[in-house]
C-alpha cells in the first residue's frame, strides 16, 4: 500500500491521470498545467478549479469569513491569469457543516461579492451540501482569450528571461505571525495579538490579489511570455514545474528575487532566511513568467516587475546563483497539502 503523502499533491494528480486521454477535437489542454482550455471558434475558454479545506488551508480562528471569500475566488482567478486569459465567470459550491448559521454564510458571500466586483466577473452558479466536519469551498473559474494568445508552462526555451511581478515570501511570513498569535492567545486568551506593524504581511496571507494588471499590460505591449505560472506553492517549485514541462534548466539569482523589507525583518525576527521564505514560502499569487530576449526592452517598463534568472540547459538543473559567487542545486520544497505535518 502507498500513502498519498508519499507522492504529493502533483505526484498524485500525475498518477490518478496515467490513463487519461482527451476524446474531443475542441480539448486542447486537459490535466496538467493552471488551467484547462477548450476551443470555441476564434477563442479559447481556459478553465481552472480549485478547493479549500478548513483545518488544511484556511483557520477560522484568524481567517475572517469575508476575507476567505474573497481570497477564495482571487485564487482561482489567478490561476486563469498565468494561462494569460481573462476571467469572466466563476461557479460557487460549498459544504457547511451544523456550527454554521446564515450570518457566517452571509460573511464569506459577501468577500466572494467583493473580488466579483473588482474582477469584474459573473458568479453564475454551484451547489451547497452539507458537510460532517467544517467547511469546504470549491470554485471554478472560466476564461476567455483567443486562441493565439493563451500561455502554457511548457514554452520557456534556453536563454528565455525569467521575471516575477511582485515580491515574494510575505503571505509565508503573514501566516507565521498568525500561527505565532494563535499560540499564545490558547496559552493565554488575556494577551492581546501584536498585528499592528505587519498589516502588509497579513494582508498578503488573508487577501491577496490575483495580477490583471500584468495580463493587461501583456495585450497593451503586445507581448506574450514564453511560460508562466502563477506562485502558489513557492517560487522554487513553480519554476520547476516551468523547467520539468518545457525540458530546461534555469537560474535564479539570489539577489535579484524581490523581498519586501517587512519580509527580511520578520523573517529575521522569526530567526528565517529571507530567501528561503521568498523560495519556498509560497501563496504569494505574484505571476512566475518566461520572456524572449527581445521582449525584454518592452518588459522594463512593466509596473512591478523584476528580472530575476534565465533559462538554461536542461543538464544544468534548477541552480541558486548566490550573492556570494557560490551555485547551488534549487530543490522544490513548496507546502505539500497531504503532508499531515504542514498546515494552514
Amino acid at each position: 500500500m502507498s500513502e498519498i503523502k508519499d507522492l504529493g499533491e502533483f505526484g498524485l494528480i500525475k498518477h490518478l491521470n496515467r490513463q487519461n486521454s482527451t476524446k474531443h477535437a475542441s480539448t486542447i489542454k486537459g490535466v496538467g498545467d493552471d488551467g484547462a482550455v477548450i476551443q470555441s471558434e476564434s477563442d479559447v475558454f481556459v478553465i481552472s478549479t480549485d478547493m479549500m479545506v478548513e483545518g488544511i488551508h484556511f483557520d477560522l480562528m484568524y481567517s475572517p469569513l469575508k476575507h476567505l471569500g474573497y481570497k477564495s475566488v482571487v485564487t482561482n482567478l489567478s490561476d486563469i491569469f498565468a494561462m494569460n486569459a481573462t476571467p469572466k465567470q466563476i461557479t460557487v459550491s460549498v459544504a457547511i457543516s451544523s456550527k454554521y448559521t446564515v450570518e457566517a454564510m452571509d460573511e464569506l458571500y459577501a468577500g466572494i461579492y467583493l473580488a466579483c466586483e473588482k474582477y469584474k466577473i459573473d458568479l453564475i452558479g454551484g451547489d451547497t451540501t452539507s458537510s460532517p466536519k467544517g467547511l469546504v469551498i470549491s470554485i471554478t473559474a472560466i476564461g476567455q482569450c483567443p486562441n493565439d494568445d493563451v500561455v502554457y508552462r511548457n514554452g520557456a526555451k534556453i536563454g528565455d528571461i525569467i521575471c516575477v511581478t511582485g515580491d515574494l515570501g510575505a503571505a509565508y511570513l503573514g501566516l507565521q505571525i498568525l500561527e505565532r498569535e494563535k499560540r499564545i492567545f490558547l496559552e493565554n486568551p488575556k494577551i492581546q495579538p501584536e498585528l499592528g506593524k505587519s498589516q502588509y504581511l497579513l494582508e498578503r496571507q488573508l487577501k491577496p490579489e490575483a495580477q490583471i494588471g500584468a495580463i493587461e499590460f501583456f495585450k497593451e505591449m503586445k507581448i506574450k511570455p514564453t511560460a508562466m505560472i502563477d506562485v502558489s506553492d513557492g517560487l522554487a517549485s513553480d519554476l520547476m514545474h516551468i523547467c520539468e514541462q518545457s525540458h530546461v534548466g534555469a537560474f535564479i539569482e539570489e539577489g535579484k528575487v524581490p523581498i519586501h523589507p517587512d519580509t527580511e525583518r520578520t523573517a529575521l525576527e522569526f530567526k528565517l532566511d529571507p530567501i528561503t521564505c521568498a523560495l519556498h514560502g509560497g501563496e504569494d499569487y505574484e505571476l512566475l513568467f518566461t520572456i524572449d530576449p527581445k521582449d525584454l526592452d518592452k518588459v522594463r517598463y512593466m509596473p512591478e516587475v523584476f528580472i530575476i534568472g534565465e533559462i538554461t540547459v536542461p543538464t544544468e538543473g534548477l541552480t541558486l546563483h548566490t550573492t556570494g559567487g557560490n551555485i547551488h542545486p534549487l530543490m522544490a520544497q513548496g507546502w505539500n497539502h497531504f503532508d499531515s505535518n504542514q498546515h494552514q
